[in-house]
């Protein structure tokens, strides 16, 4: 009943974060009934896109300009690198306007389950930047998880042995406009522990 080409597309969509079939086979029809706009700009856009867009030899960002936009300001501050775990956490916390340093993507966390272990991960790129001089502060921006809570402590242990003693972590705990009824159990427990006096 649909095409081998169709079938096709609508796996691929299908395959994509936050998407399953049924999305997948929605906005295969979206296209196809925008075809004459949507179809041609999203086609242009994704080869653009797979030519030009490449992962920063410095930081690891995505970008067309090498290294990145985010390495060439030189309004930055490269004394202070945010250590976060994707591209995606990188631009969350851009979207804030507060963050003004330099930033080093990971690519991942540790995790002995799924056999990642340090040399997966862009961990001796963020070693050979703190050991180039410079860099007096870090700030490890990992996810809360058992994961980015084991990678956090790895790096914290050799980032000691490299003589940088600013290493601090996000702040955890209850969320602006959070309601304390409505919060976990993990989250109370860590806004309790990491209180401040006022």
């Amino acid at each position: 009943m649909i095409s081998s080409e169709l079938k096709t597309l609508i796996n691929l969509l299908s395959k994509l974060p936050g998407l399953g079939p049924r999305s997948g086979k929605r906005i295969a029809l979206h296209l196809l009934h925008q075809r004459a706009t949507t179809l041609p700009a999203l086609t242009s856009s994704l080869q653009e896109v797979n030519l030009k867009v490449k992962e920063c030899s410095v930081c690891g960002n995505l970008d067309s300009l090498e290294p990145c936009t985010l390495c060439q300001d030189a309004r930055r501050d490269s004394s202070i690198l945010c250590v976060v775990e994707s591209v995606a956490d990188l631009w969350a916390l851009e979207r804030t306007s507060s963050y003004k340093g330099q930033y080093h993507v990971l690519g991942g966390v540790l995790s002995a389950m799924d056999g990642i272990g340090p040399e997966n991960l862009r961990i001796a790129d963020l070693f050979k930047r703190c050991r180039s001089g410079g860099v007096t502060e870090v700030i490890l921006a990992l996810n809360a998880t058992v994961e980015g809570q084991t990678t956090s402590h790895y790096l914290t242990d050799r980032l000691r042995e490299m003589n940088i003693s600013d290493i601090s972590s996000l702040a955890r705990g209850v969320p602006i406009g959070g309601e304390l009824d409505y919060l976990d159990e993990g989250t109370l427990s860590t806004a309790l522990l990491s209180r401040r006096r006022m």
